[in-house]
């Protein structure tokens, strides 16, 4: 119900537009369209059905070569994070910025479980086990959208994960780039927009983190 309503009042303003959307049978080719939204009706779905934070909207724009905005909306706390390209990242209407932290032992860093937990598990162990310890906490919070924010707002150094979907990705990566962040996937390349695997930091500890994540190489699912 929420994704078709973002769907038809942004139709209803930008009749031109197309929608890669979670809950709906996507084509791939829609994000070669000028106007293309990627949508997340309720990114954190679990927690939202077990009444518990966080959960959020997640919205994001881009045209054939780049994203142009991304809005993601917090509910629990009331909290808008946006940016668009070339612009500053705001929370509420206020400038924010990735963490100054450049070390592991201070880094407060979010994981991600999938739900694949046959294939996804053996990483997962391995992970944990190498980084418990070495930074400052661990948390698994639920809501990727809402993690990138996070952030990007100096809350967290980082966030690695996989297996989730653009919807998950797309507006949070914008505001996090804006925001000084560095998003990329566990090989330090561009294909982290599909969601597959996620690294993504304020850009200080994105080398010592790959490096980890490079010793676990042959425990990620095939």
């Amino acid at each position: 119900a929420i994704q078709d309503f973002l769907m038809h009042e942004i139709q209803k303003r930008i009749p031109q537009a197309y929608f890669i959307a979670e809950e709906q049978e996507n084509d791939p080719s829609i994000l070669s369209q000028e106007y293309c939204f990627i949508i997340d009706p309720i990114d954190g779905t679990t927690n939202f059905i077990h009444h518990n934070a966080p959960f959020c909207i997640s919205i994001a724009l881009r045209n054939p070569k780049e994203l142009l905005i991304g809005v993601v909306y917090e509910i629990c706390q009331d909290e808008c994070f946006y940016a668009w390209k070339d612009s500053a990242a705001y929370l509420n209407g206020t400038k924010i910025k990735v963490s100054e932290i450049d070390g592991l032992s201070n880094s407060f860093i979010e994981l991600g479980f999938p739900y694949d937990a046959e294939h996804y598990r053996p990483f997962v162990t391995q992970m944990i086990q190498r980084l418990y310890g070495e930074v400052s906490a661990l948390r698994l919070m639920g809501s990727a959208a809402a993690e990138l924010c996070y952030i990007a707002a100096g809350r967290f150094e980082a966030r690695l994960g996989g297996l989730l979907g653009p919807w998950d990705v797309a507006a949070g990566a914008l505001i996090l780039m804006q925001a000084g962040g560095k998003l990329t996937d566990f090989n330090g390349g561009e294909t982290f927009y599909s969601g597959k695997q996620v690294l993504a930091s304020n850009g200080k500890i994105h080398a010592q983190i790959l490096a980890i994540i490079e010793e676990m190489r042959n425990y990620w699912p095939k």
